[in-house]
């Protein structure tokens, strides 16, 4: 018998299954994680999957180590294999694209092409996303102040404030984005006030929490936490300037403080549109 104690410690099995790649399926799973407190949460991700065989194997091991799956199979054969053996076997199994084509199908009254993988076909779209990502680690940083003219969206705050994990996500979704610290020491680049029409956001976020993480970033680099860096002082000035600056831009601001990444790109996003 186990105790309670015990079966916190035993990891959680989430089996990710795809006759593709399975980012789909695993970003869901991933999105559903981060409302749960469980320590030990294992992803095991099956890509390409091709024959029934393979599904029945992967059924086998969900009911060995416990855990549900999460499938994308656009084939009819696999996923009605899947849905088959995970209920005579007792195996709770997701389809995550499966109501989708559904109503699709319902709605529309069309068939689904069933083809594994279209969501990372070498299109034009994929390209512009690679180019994005590309254009986001080139101007990250306030690296090439030229950047500040070329992106669609700038993002500017003082260090720490999640500027550059948002231009990445950004780019993700094929946005050129560029970022610039506000520093009070550093002149603002004269490509910041161009007037060209273009989408700029400021970020800030609350002093004890970037004090918090700025410290935390000390430690990482082994350096003393008493440096300036993380001092209440130098943050309040830091972030008075920002303010300043923000304001003299017109731009509209962000609090970051208590606010997941996709939220912040997402209101972003939504302006961007609304240009």
């Amino acid at each position: 018998m186990h105790n309670l104690e015990e079966l916190g410690k035993q990891p959680h099995y989430i089996y990710i299954c795809s006759d593709a790649v399975g980012e789909t399926a695993e970003a869901v799973a991933k999105a559903a994680m981060r409302q749960f407190t469980f320590e030990q949460i294992k992803l095991k991700r099956f890509s390409y999957l091709k024959t029934e065989e393979e599904v029945i194997q992967i059924v086998d091991e969900a009911v060995v180590n416990g855990g549900f799956i999460a499938f994308t199979l656009v084939q009819p054969e696999l996923r009605e294999t899947m849905k088959e053996e995970a209920l005579r076997k007792g195996v709770r199994a997701v389809d995550v694209l499966g109501p989708m084509l559904q109503a699709f199908i319902d709605t529309f009254n069309d068939s689904p092409k069933r083809t594994p993988g279209l969501l990372h076909t070498l299109d034009e779209d994929y390209f512009r996303r690679i180019e994005a990502v590309e254009f986001a680690v080139k101007y990250d940083d306030g690296k090439d102040t030229r950047g500040l003219l070329l992106a669609q969206v700038v993002l500017v705050g003082v260090s720490r404030t999640s500027k550059t994990p948002l231009s990445i996500y950004l780019a993700h979704k094929g946005i050129r984005v560029a970022n610039l610290p506000l520093l009070p020491e550093v002149k603002l680049p004269s490509e910041l006030q161009s007037g060209r029409k273009q989408l700029i956001v400021g970020l800030t976020m609350k002093p004890e929490q970037l004090a918090s993480i700025r410290t935390e970033r000390l430690k990482a680099m082994g350096l003393p936490f008493s440096a300036q860096y993380a001092s209440t002082e130098r943050i309040q000035a830091e972030l008075q300037y920002a303010d300043t600056i923000m304001k003299s831009l017109r731009c509209p601001v962000i609090d970051v403080t208590e606010k997941a990444i996709e939220e912040t790109a997402g209101t972003i996003t939504q302006w961007l549109q609304e240009l």
